[in-house]
């Protein structure tokens, strides 16, 4: 086998597992799940019926690049959402259709390290742990750069010594942050291609969160957008991530696409025709919908507003916790040991929630995870506020 499958961690749902192993939960109360970021707000409508006319479609292999439609759709979204201005993105060079960011972001690292020299991925610390797991097993080191409250969240990239950026060759960035919802500023970003620039290696930004954000006059900026306002019109040794699992609350569409310098995704593409991985037909026709349809996701990011907006002044008096500027989830320090938090609350409260530290690593000054909690508000409206106050009650019982 593998040998680097022996340093792969436990993921942080297995490790869940074991932890609420044995426990019984009151079965007076409801569950509430709120430890993995998988969206229940209902489909839009116009998802659902281009994937029913798509059946018949199922006759048929598709190919990997994507339909030349599909890939127009993507493209122009990120012109009209992210103001890139028309024919910037190339639907034939420049973007190619993934199964999800998991699988695409995988992917990527597989392609795109070279194992034959020492090689460095970076990420933020605490983190998608994809990201760690595509490093290991392509045969790199992962290395970490702590995100906390004291550097707002976001890696200090001017604190990275030059021998880690010499070695780099993926940096990966979360725009939302996942699980801090910080959102990465246009300048920050521009200092990123910068080093990317001057140390020859990819960028990788996920952006998959990039719809939900909570003021409707700042949405967050996207990777791209640096790469045009800084004269890199081919987006040199960028590329990006995006969804529809988030944005449009269909997780178990499995849709998502790549975007970015045409030398990664030529490169990327070739790998794929033998990694198996062609999006089906009918999803291709789905995603096309999607992709073309803005009203659903102003909906569905009004949910996400409005559940922040009702969750918080009950949880705020009691927890140390703040509304994020991007995503879904609430970080709050819950004051001390994580693990025992989590598996407290659903032993009393039938609520699972995901202990931080399993989302961090260790490094110098500790797991920057480590006495949180990452809170999902994927359930609709009246669960997040139910768990909100069964969640205040389990607080202040236990102060």
């Amino acid at each position: 086998m593998n040998s680097y499958l022996a340093r792969l961690h436990a993921y942080p749902f297995e490790r869940l597992a074991h932890l609420k192993a044995g426990v019984r939960p009151p079965t007076d109360l409801s569950p509430i799940a709120m430890s993995i970021g998988e969206p229940q707000h209902p489909p839009a409508t116009v998802v659902l019926q281009a994937l029913e006319r798509a059946f018949d479609r199922l006759g048929r292999y598709p190919a990997t690049a994507g339909t030349i439609e599909l890939r127009a759709a993507a493209a122009n979204w990120l012109e009209r959402r992210f103001s890139l201005g028309a024919g910037s993105v190339d639907p034939h060079t420049m973007v190619l259709p993934v199964n999800g960011t998991r699988e695409g972001l995988f992917a990527l690292v597989q392609a795109a390290v070279d194992a034959s020299s020492e090689p460095l991925v970076l990420m933020p610390n605490p983190f998608y742990q994809i990201y760690e797991g595509a490093a290991i097993l392509a045969g790199a080191e992962p290395h970490y750069l702590d995100a906390t409250a004291a550097s707002g969240y976001t890696p200090d990239l001017d604190a990275v010594p030059d021998a880690v950026w010499r070695r780099c060759q993926v940096l990966f960035l979360c725009n939302p942050g996942n699980p801090t919802g910080a959102v990465l500023s246009a300048s920050y970003l521009r200092r990123a291609l910068e080093l990317a620039e001057r140390h020859d290696f990819v960028i990788a930004a996920d952006e998959c969160y990039a719809e939900i954000y909570s003021d409707e006059t700042q949405a967050p900026p996207s990777l791209l957008q640096a790469c045009l306002g800084s004269g890199r019109s081919r987006f040199e040794r960028c590329v990006v991530f995006h969804s529809l699992s988030k944005r449009s609350s269909v997780p178990g569409l499995r849709s998502g696409f790549i975007a970015g310098d045409p030398e990664i995704i030529g490169p990327l593409l070739h790998y794929r025709t033998y990694h198996g991985s062609a999006m089906p037909l009918p999803t291709q026709l789905a995603s096309i919908a999607a992709w073309n349809d803005d009203a659903h996701v102003a909906a569905n990011r009004r949910l996400y507003q409005q559940k922040f907006a009702r969750v918080l002044p009950i949880l705020s008096p009691v927890m140390d916790v703040m509304r994020p500027a991007g995503a879904f989830f609430l970080w709050p320090d819950v004051g001390g040991d994580d693990e025992n938090f989590t598996r407290e609350l659903f032993a009393t409260q039938n609520i699972t929630v995901l202990p931080g530290s399993y989302l961090g690593r260790a490094g110098p000054r500790g797991n920057p995870g480590a006495g949180r909690v990452r809170i999902s508000l994927v359930p609709d409206v009246d669960a997040c506020v139910t768990a909100a106050e069964r969640i205040r009650e389990f607080v202040t019982s236990h102060a």
